[in-house]
């Protein structure tokens, strides 16, 4: 089916059509429904040359990925992308990955808005100060944070769970169990998720008059075996924890594994709280005991960061809009009053 076969099946002219089809604001939302659903159960896609000619737009969001040795393949960034990936397929756009060195990012940034490549880039795991959020500032180009930023002398667009709200909430919940000795495994702490996290870990204990000594802070790459190292060094400090709060449930397939080879148990004598980032593959509640956890999707994030770049692209959504979500906290098993 062409764009005139359409037209003429929904009784609309080819150019309200076709600005339904590319997100122009001046259509509204029932007919832009309309035109979708129509499209999609009749297998109409738009000619990307002829739509690129007709709006100026290539139909595409973009994302830097730095690559190299140094460089692990996060599955938090592979779930994200799965999220994004449904929306833009659903919406007629595609995703492009441009691959850098960690070192060229700023370099990509500028080539791909220089040649038109895309539309729209997102930027994911940002740091304080984040240089890659000042230049696409300053390119112009329509964007969006996965995360925030701290110390920029500017607002912009993001999207972020509240992480430090989520983190001081767990912990303030095991001081009410009794527990003093917190520990907190951690992220990357150049990163400012992990900034806030223990932003909000540090709060909860102060309020009671508590304090987090170096010993009980680790911050490194959420993986299992950082999460198995971490926690050995942990339990076997003279001043050991009662109570861990882990950034990732990757990590804490290690802290679980590391609890048991030293003849411990969860939550007995270690109650244990992680951040689930809602994976289909590895679920808190098939731990050995069930996991306490904070809770928000970032698949769902994905596709959120996926819709405001459409909006964005199509001028629906302007302006430095920061958007926070809330993150549960779901009581499981592994946490009870601290041991005497």
């Amino acid at each position: 089916m062409n764009l005139k076969q359409l037209s003429h099946m929904l009784s609309l002219s080819q150019t309200t059509v076709s600005r339904a089809l590319n997100g122009y604001p001046e259509v509204s939302e029932e007919t832009r429904r309309r035109v979708m659903d129509a499209a999609k159960r009749h297998g109409y896609r738009p000619n990307p040359s002829a739509r690129r000619l007709a709006t100026g737009k290539a139909g595409m969001i973009g994302y830097v990925m730095p690559t190299g040795a140094s460089v692990d393949m996060d599955p938090h960034f592979v779930e994200f992308l799965s999220g994004l990936g449904d929306y833009a397929r659903s919406h007629d756009l595609d995703l492009v990955l441009s691959p850098t060195a960690a070192d060229e990012e700023e370099t990509t940034y500028r080539r791909i808005v220089a040649n038109k490549q895309v539309d729209a880039v997102y930027v994911s795991s940002p740091r304080p100060a984040d240089r890659r959020v000042a230049l696409l500032e300053h390119l112009g180009i329509p964007y969006i944070v996965h995360g925030r930023t701290e110390g920029l002398d500017f607002e912009y667009p993001f999207l972020d769970i509240d992480n430090e709200a989520a983190f001081q909430e767990a912990t303030r919940l095991l001081i009410q169990l009794g527990h003093t000795k917190v520990a907190l495994i951690n992220g990357d702490d150049s990163q400012t998720f992990a900034i806030h996290r223990e932003r909000g870990l540090k709060k909860a204990l102060a309020a009671s008059g508590l304090k987090l000594p170096a010993h009980r802070l680790i911050s490194v790459a959420m993986t299992e075996e950082n999460g198995y190292r971490a926690t050995r060094r942990l339990l076997e400090h003279d001043e050991a924890p009662t109570a861990i709060v882990c950034s990732s449930l990757f990590m804490t397939l290690g802290v679980v594994r590391a609890i048991r080879d030293l003849g411990l148990s969860v939550p007995a004598d270690v109650s244990l709280i992680a951040h689930d980032d809602v994976f289909p593959w590895l679920k808190p509640e098939n731990f050995s005991v069930p996991l306490s956890t904070t809770r928000s999707s970032i698949r769902a994030a994905g596709a959120r960061v996926a819709e405001r770049l459409a909006a964005r692209i199509s001028g629906l959504e302007t302006g430095p809009r920061g958007e926070i979500w809330p993150v549960d906290l779901v009581v499981r098993g592994s946490i009870a009053g601290a041991p005497a």
